[in-house]
């Protein structure tokens, strides 16, 4: 028998109370719409509309989807209705009111929503009973007989809003909530009413068949149309700031190599930190190669670059120091290539939270054990981030490997909010073929999987070279530079050789060596809440 074609949703329209332009409703469970002409929020009872207030106006985010855009999620259909912009002190996010064909259920209320670079698809649901108060972020809760860990606990501000909504839109706190199953549960508060529950689950754009996407005439997207010819000045020193990607908060000038907050529309950047311009990364930014990620070959781009640290918890102990590749896909959105003293490691931000085990976590079947806890900081970037990256930036991270230490998973802490990111170690000739590197590159000669327990022969070669090179190093020590390796390979000017100098003028190994920082904190230090 074929498929009967859903039933069409009941449309219903009046004039706006304090324009007369017209304002449609395509759910006769939507209660709220912003008129199109004049920004009125509106209220609707009955077969009456009443003005309640206004609404700001849309800033220009850049994002490919629009009112009026179409596309299919868990074989039903959805349109695009209505839209809230949001913002906090991890910054600004879109949600977006999505409308499902009517069928034999009846439709939720869904939002697709923007998560630390990512896409997250929403339905709201109905709570049998309040849900207890938010314990400290990190902690676990119990909403909806689920057990839950709080990723997020923020006073979420009201932006702006545009076209059809559930509810009239309000400020207030959001308790952002992860799962070991991968979903992500949102509580919203709102003053004299019942939190909103909802639950859901990471998507990919490029699986959601959207159809009436922002484009221009020839066809592109508009984010990459405008992208094209957008400059903002530097606050620091005047220079055009071009950014290439529409999701980016914060930006490294060129000319000057200040760190910028990029504004939300086309005006200066108004705040921005100066930096060293430091040594050129390894892989330049703008250098695209092919990685599998999730077990998918596609093709990366290195947008954004930071050098970050651990932060002693002793005047005498050893320091690490690792460097962190920004990538993006169009379509998958963002991954993080890692390059630490260990060796490179491929990872992304979870929508979920791993479910606690004995001597670490585990998740999606594999156990992980926790191997170090320590604070890190940002002491150099470039390029462009999603999130309003910081100098000197601090998170508390908390490192796991699986047992054949193969596979990565690590927590941040900043601030109000816990991210987890997950992944794997790369072989250093992997991402030399994939990003064309020639020439000498000492730091890729460092393969994780060279120090692996079961190579015994090629560790003692490695020992005896050590013991060979320390040899010739205390031989020499008086009369040459014992921190020179570190000037060869990372720069005179380089966090490694500075801190090596340090520790020699102090008495201690000229060594940097792993500490606490080994995996290097490979998450996205940072991310907006949705």
């Amino acid at each position: 028998m074929a498929d009967q074609a859903p039933a069409a949703q009941r449309r219903w329209r009046a004039a706006c109370p304090n324009c007369g332009a017209p304002v449609e409703f395509a759910s006769a469970a939507s209660t709220t719409a912003v008129c199109g002409f004049c920004r009125s929020t509106l209220l609707r009872d009955g077969e009456a509309l009443s003005q309640i207030g206004q609404s700001a106006e849309i800033f220009e985010d850049y994002s490919p989807l629009q009112l009026g855009a179409t596309g299919r999620y868990m074989g039903r259909g959805f349109a695009v209705v209505g839209r809230v912009q949001r913002g906090s002190e991890l910054g600004n996010w879109n949600e977006w009111h999505l409308l499902f064909d009517a069928g034999p259920e009846t439709p939720r209320v869904a939002w697709l929503s923007e998560d630390n670079g990512q896409f997250v698809i929403s339905l709201e649901a109905p709570l049998a009973e309040a849900p207890p108060e938010a314990p400290g972020v990190g902690l676990p809760i119990t909403v909806a007989g689920q057990r839950w860990q709080v990723a997020a606990v923020v006073e979420a501000a009201l932006r702006a809003a545009e076209g059809e909504l559930p509810r009239p839109p309000k400020a207030g706190r959001v308790v952002e909530l992860r799962n070991a199953q991968g979903e992500v549960g949102s509580l919203e508060y709102r003053v004299g009413q019942p939190p909103v529950w909802s639950i859901g689950r990471s998507v990919a754009l490029a699986d959601l068949a959207l159809e009436g996407l922002r484009t221009t005439a020839e066809g592109e997207s508009v984010a990459e149309a405008k992208f094209k010819g957008r400059a903002i000045a530097c606050p620091s020193c005047g220079a055009p700031l071009e950014p290439k990607l529409a999701q980016s908060k914060s930006m490294v000038c060129a000319q000057c190599s200040a760190v910028a907050d990029l504004p939300e529309g086309e005006s200066k950047a108004l705040g921005f930190t100066p930096q060293d311009r430091g040594l050129p990364p390894l892989i330049p930014l703008g250098r695209t190669g092919t990685l599998a990620v999730d077990g998918k070959p596609e093709a990366w781009t290195v947008v954004g670059y930071q050098e970050r640290c651990d932060i002693p918890e002793d005047a005498d102990d050893e320091q690490s120091f690792w460097r962190e590749y920004l990538l993006y896909n169009r379509l998958a959105g963002f991954a993080f290539l890692v390059d630490t003293r260990e060796g490179w490691s491929l990872v992304r931000t979870l929508t979920g939270a791993p479910a606690p085990a004995r001597g670490g976590v585990s998740w999606q079947g594999r156990d992980y054990t926790q191997r170090w806890t320590y604070g890190a900081k940002t002491t150099h970037v470039l390029g462009e981030f999603y999130w309003p990256v910081r100098l000197d930036d601090r998170v508390q991270v908390t490192d796991f490997a699986s047992r054949d230490g193969q596979y990565l998973l690590s927590r941040e802490q900043q601030g109000p909010e816990v991210t987890w990111s997950g992944g794997g170690v790369l072989p250093a000739e992997t991402v030399r073929k994939a990003f064309g590197l020639v020439g000498p590159a000492v730091p890729f000669e460092r393969d994780a999987s060279a120090f692996k327990s079961g190579n015994t022969l090629l560790r003692n070669i490695v020992i005896g070279l050590f013991l060979v090179v320390l040899l010739f190093a205390l031989l020499r020590a008086c009369s040459g530079d014992d921190c020179q390796p570190y000037k060869d390979s990372f720069g005179e000017n380089s966090n490694e050789y500075r801190q090596c100098r340090a520790n020699l003028r102090s008495g201690s190994s000229g060594y940097v060596g792993s500490g606490g920082g080994s995996y290097g904190g490979y998450s996205s230090g940072g991310g907006g809440h949705k």
